[in-house]
């Protein structure tokens, strides 16, 4: 997913107008996304300031937030941080210094940006349309979650265009042409080896998402059993379609699947599996570890080898990404 070649590198995209533009002062396009970004930040950023300086504004009385406020305090700063590195990348990538930055330090936070986002784009809308069920003790007001998942959508949708043109910009040449113009040199025995291993071992997060989508109760907690609805089951199956994109993109590349496809086409799918996989998978497992005040509500070792293996997993197939832009920026051919 990231790539080591020197920010002051050329690509075959560097010298086209599109590049002196964002080399320069960003169009209007561009200025609009950037402003568009920022301003998703706001409302997320405006609850969570609020909520550690002490206010209580959408979350019920009874909520398991106020079990450890001391907790929730550090959670909240953390998470604060997070979505005020949206505006670091916004501006990054709509200014003249952006271009400057590694390819590595740009990458990874954008990976995880997308690992964290993509999954609320996709699952979000989809529980609207399955007919969305609260939790019967919810832990914050149904319009805490209208307000912020449409802020990340809007953040999703404009980071996302911002990097997409900012990475066309610099690195145009790294995807260009079709999966058979891949060079079998590009990836050793090792990387083939790791790529499958790890799509193998992804397979055990995938199995247990799939039992759990079937309607079993096997593996999860008691206070999970009791919040099911359709929320869960359009987040279950949310899981496995990530995990299906990052297994069939990384391997269509690492093994030149689908030789006639576009190449960008198994890398879009590789870039937003691999994130969603294992940056979500990593999230869920932090959650998991939060002391909970019932211990019936407390992580099974299925749900926590589930959360796992898909960070794991997830990191070591976007490891298999970060060698094809790396290895391409090295040489295009």
């Amino acid at each position: 997913m990231t790539t080591t070649t020197p920010a002051t590198s050329s690509s075959p995209a560097t010298s086209s107008p599109a590049a002196g533009t964002a080399a320069g002062r960003p169009g209007p396009a561009r200025r609009a996304l950037r402003a568009l970004a920022v301003v998703s930040c706001v409302p997320y950023v405006s609850l969570k300031v609020a909520w550690v300086s002490g206010s209580r504004v959408g979350i019920p009385k009874g909520s398991a937030l106020l079990d450890d406020p001391d907790l929730m305090a550090a959670v909240n700063l953390v998470t604060v941080l997070m979505d005020a590195a949206v505006v670091v990348l916004a501006l990054l990538f709509t200014q003249r210094w952006g271009r400057a930055v590694r390819a590595w330090l740009l990458a990874f936070p954008m990976w995880g940006a997308t690992g964290l986002l993509a999954p609320i784009m996709v699952g979000y809308p989809a529980q609207l349309a399955a007919g969305h069920t609260a939790s019967t003790e919810p832990f914050l007001d149904e319009w805490v979650f209208t307000v912020v998942y449409s802020g990340f959508i809007v953040q999703g949708l404009a980071l996302g265009t911002l990097f997409a043109l900012y990475a066309r910009d610099r690195w145009g040449g790294v995807w260009q042409g079709r999966v058979r113009d891949v060079s079998p040199a590009l990836f050793r025995p090792l990387v083939r080896v790791v790529a499958v291993a790890a799509s193998v071992l992804l397979l055990v997060p995938v199995a247990l998402h799939g039992l759990w989508l079937s309607g079993s109760v096997r593996g999860l907690s008691a206070g999970r059993i009791a919040e099911r609805g359709s929320d869960f089951f359009v987040l279950e199956g949310v899981r496995l379609l990530f995990a299906a994109a990052a297994i069939v993109g990384v391997l269509m590349m690492v093994f030149r699947l689908g030789r006639r496809l576009p190449l960008k086409a198994p890398l879009a799918f590789a870039w937003v599996g691999t994130a969603g996989v294992g940056c979500w998978g990593g999230w869920l497992l932090l959650a998991a570890l939060v002391p909970q005040s019932d211990p019936a509500d407390g992580p099974t070792a299925a749900m926590l080898l589930a959360y796992a293996g898909e960070m794991i997993t997830g990191m070591l197939l976007g490891a298999c990404v970060a060698v094809l832009l790396r290895r391409r920026a090295e040489r295009p051919a």
